[in-house]
């Protein structure tokens, strides 16, 4: 605990203005933006145009604003621009410098606008050397008022300077985009903002706790503002800003909920699952809330399994918990978890009652699932004898059988002791194609996706000529010993015949097979096998 000595508040100005940077030196974080705005300013090589995007509470305003006083700033050492002491800096810091123009686009979207914009930037500056118009949430413009924008910006008056700024990159026109040097913000790192909230707190002598400043850079999931803001309302109260308080006001349950919770859920014990939850409602937490905590945690756990070098930010003891929960789950099901809880953020949004996406998000996690079986297929009855069962649908990668083959350099794919079946015709896999789909559906989706890009060339001597349109789609799954075993498998569980499979490109020049003629068609009804002289074909 930490303890800093009490003191009233007499401004009412909010902390997040208060406490925004006025020098390159106080800005905490986005070092890569900084860095080169600063080597411009230095070099007197600033550009006519800046686009700045990010996330909310990044910094970009902020920016936008210290590079305007820059640009117009008389420190005869322009490294030390802008320097708050000549009077273009003082007169932009009270605002009464004419030669800054913010524009919120939101409330001007219009064409009317930015024409009345273009009319106006042929003055020369009233007091600076630069005009500079800063845009905010420049996205919000229209086609027509981006159109206007687009001859000024491309060739602007030398005393004139642009600095856009957006949260949505996307909505940018590319002609915008090619105008300006773009600048990307990053959210925050949480020990960047806690160091931040600590200054502001020593500061404003406020007594806090360490782990509620840490809860509240939680919250601000990576913006800087949002943190401030959050700190804002925890200190109106004139108390201590404590954990427990943290945790009240903004509506977060405790770690030990969540941490308790994912134990039901590795004991399979739905009904205590459900009592912790209702638990963590009741006493005031916000269902949305509790379900990014939830995500959050399970991230976390998900990380310590894939074996990530980078240290978590949390404490020794919460590290030691989530170790000992990774062991007890596995991969696949953090991920089913993550994605249940991620929707419940969503659903409870929307739903007539916030806490039922959690309460099925909890219960389907609780559900334990039974090992799907192999599925077995008695093959039909072939001159009299019965045929052997098929092989399972989930076989071992080891079982698979590879052989080239001299059709367009195709390779086949089988189950190791199996031939394919000459008798298989492409009409008969055509026919059952949309079993054999959701056979492999059960098991892979992913794999079954992949089937989408598929089409049914040919079946020869009992192997099936899958075309895929790209080079790329086809190797992937080729590589994919696992996927291609599966597809054969399949295939011959639902036909009843052993049945191999081969890939190639559409559109190939692939040689076509010798035509069979009726004799030979006979003697494969007959259970003959037709043998290719590869010697004669090459």
């Amino acid at each position: 605990m930490v303890r800093a000595k009490k003191g009233v508040r007499l401004s009412t100005q909010a902390l997040y203005r208060k406490w925004r940077p006025r020098t390159w030196d106080e800005f905490v974080g986005q070092e890569q933006v900084i860095r080169v705005i600063r080597n411009a300013i230095a070099s007197d090589r600033l550009t006519h145009a800046y686009l700045f995007s990010g996330p909310r509470g990044t910094g970009k305003t902020t920016i936008a604003r210290m590079l305007a006083r820059a640009a117009n700033c008389t420190d005869p050492v322009l490294a030390n621009r802008p320097c708050d002491h000549c009077e273009n800096c003082l007169s932009i810091l009270d605002g009464s410098f004419m030669d800054i123009i913010e524009i919120d686009a939101a409330s001007n979207t219009g064409v009317d606008d930015i024409r009345d914009l273009r009319d106006k930037i042929n003055f020369l500056p009233a007091q600076g050397r630069m005009k500079v118009y800063i845009i905010d949430e420049v996205h919000m413009l229209s086609t027509a008022a981006f159109n206007a924008l687009l001859k000024t910006l491309e060739e602007p008056p030398a005393h004139a300077m642009f600095i856009l700024a957006t949260t949505e990159i996307q909505k940018i026109p590319a002609t915008v985009l090619s105008r300006c040097q773009h600048h990307e913000f990053r959210r925050f790192p949480v020990t960047e903002i806690v160091g931040w909230l600590k200054h502001i707190c020593e500061k404003e002598n406020f007594d806090y706790e360490e782990e509620a400043l840490t809860l509240i850079a939680r919250q601000a999931t990576g913006a800087m503002r949002d943190a401030v803001s959050l700190l804002d309302q925890l200190s109106s109260t004139g108390d201590k800003i404590t954990l427990q308080a943290a945790q009240s006001i903004l509506g977060v349950s405790s770690n030990q909920a969540v941490i308790q919770l994912v134990d039901a859920i590795i004991d399979h014990n739905a009904g205590l699952g459900l009592d912790i939850l209702h638990q963590a409602l009741d006493s005031g937490s916000d269902p949305r809330q509790f379900a990014r905590q939830m995500v959050e945690h399970l991230r976390m756990i998900l990380v310590i399994q894939m074996g990530s070098r980078k240290p978590l930010e949390i404490t020794a003891e919460i590290q030691s918990i989530l170790a000992k929960q990774s062991a007890k789950l596995t991969v696949d099901q953090v991920i089913e978890m993550i994605r249940l809880f991620d929707q419940a953020v969503t659903d409870s949004r929307t739903g007539w009652y916030p806490g039922l996406s959690l309460e099925l998000a909890t219960a389907e996690s609780c559900e334990e699932k039974k090992p799907v079986q192999p599925v077995f297929i008695q093959s039909p009855v072939i001159n009299d004898q019965p045929a052997k069962k098929a092989a399972s649908v989930l076989p071992d990668e080891e079982e698979l059988t590879e052989e080239a083959d001299d059709y367009a350099g195709a390779k086949v794919f089988i189950r190791k002791g199996q031939q394919p079946d000459p008798s298989v015709t492409k009409e008969e896999i055509e026919k059952n194609w949309t079993k054999v789909r959701e056979l492999i559906k059960k098991h892979d989706a992913i794999l079954d996706a992949t089937l989408n890009h598929a089409q049914l060339l040919e079946v020869r001597d009992g192997v099936l000529y899958l075309g895929f349109p790209r080079e790329t789609i086809k190797n992937q799954m080729e590589n994919s010993r696992k996927s291609m075993l599966w597809t054969s498998a399949a295939i011959s569980n639902v036909l009843g015949k052993p049945v191999g499979v081969a890939l190639t490109i559409l559109g190939k020049k692939n040689r076509q097979p010798e035509s069979q003629g009726p004799l030979v068609n006979a003697a494969l009804q007959l259970g003959g096998k037709l043998v290719i002289n590869k010697e004669k074909t090459k």
